[in-house]
């Protein structure tokens, strides 16, 4: 697949203070990538250097292929604040400002109005507009020039769940018609629904990247209960493919190695006497990934 940004050992210093740490990343013709991390970790930041908005320290980054330019930046579509929409003015009204500005998309404003789900309050001023429906109107906003990249900073931060599901709806059906969309997010059940990649930043610095397809591929938490739970601790912890476990009430949740599965386990417990009262196989979400990759980087630097 066609590279449409690649970021090369991007810096960011602000005087002491490292926001990022060379960054290096590529992002691939039709991807949804998500960018990860805690308050803090530089993903806002980055998209404002990819986005010429702030001076990187140091490093280097091309859209598609090429260093930025005026030309590239017209391809992109990005929303890292919600666009400054008059209040007494309707949803078609704003865009068509915003299309006047832009010299760009005047034509396509009642297409996006429908891409956005919001065709039938055209007419509905935007004061009257919940907060999920203004972050669509920001997205419908920025697909004005029918760019094939679409840049989003926290498009659901804020939102109630129908919001959030509303947003989701809108992101899914873009990456439909073949679209790049690079977005950053703390929300993680939301990325895992909708990104194909994702990285993972931590005090400026990637500690993980990768597709997300791979990175749940196979990851299986098992749950297992029995009458003397003491006993069972003591001896699940035998078995040697086990790879994690976290003790919980009543219940031990663990992790083994790919070559072992539940079956192993519980012929393991059968042979040393040991009789189940629960066992479930739970598969591991994005949110579980991510923590992992935190706590085996806070491990890796202590």
């Amino acid at each position: 697949m066609p590279e449409i940004l690649s970021i090369n050992n991007l810096v960011k210093n602000y005087g002491k203070i490292q926001a990022v740490n060379k960054l290096s990343l590529v992002i691939n013709q039709g991807s949804v990538f998500g960018l990860l991390g805690p308050n803090g970790s530089g993903k806002t930041t980055t998209l404002g250097i990819v986005l010429d908005v702030l001076k990187k320290t140091s490093g280097d980054y091309l859209w598609f292929g090429k260093h930025s330019s005026k030309d590239s930046r017209k391809k992109i579509g990005a929303i890292l604040e919600v666009p400054a929409f008059y209040p007494y003015l309707s949803a078609q009204q704003n865009l068509h400002i915003i299309a006047k500005i832009k010299r760009k998309g005047i034509d396509r404003i009642e297409d996006v109005l429908h891409q956005v789900n919001l065709f039938d309050r055209k007419d509905d001023p935007y004061r009257t507009f919940s907060l999920g429906m203004k972050q669509r109107l920001a997205i419908a906003a920025s697909l004005l020039s029918d760019p094939p990249v679409l840049i989003l900073d926290e498009p659901t931060n804020g939102l109630d769940p129908q919001g959030i599901a509303e947003i989701r709806k809108v992101i899914l059906q873009v990456a439909k018609e073949g679209k790049t969309i690079l977005l950053a997010s703390h929300i993680l059940d939301e990325v895992q629904k909708v990104c194909t990649d994702f990285a993972v930043l931590k005090k400026g610095t990637k500690i993980y990247s990768g597709s997300v397809e791979e990175a749940l591929n196979g990851a299986r938490t098992i749950e297992i209960a029995s009458k003397s739970m003491n006993q069972l601790v003591n001896t699940v912890k035998e078995f040697r493919p086990l790879k994690s476990l976290d003790e919980e009430k009543d219940l031990l949740s663990l992790q083994l190695e790919d070559a072992a599965d539940a079956h192993d386990l519980n012929t393991f417990l059968i042979e040393k006497g040991i009789v189940l009262t629960h066992l479930a196989i739970r598969k591991s979400s994005l949110e579980q990934k991510f923590l992992n990759i935190l706590k085996e980087s806070d491990d890796q630097t202590t």
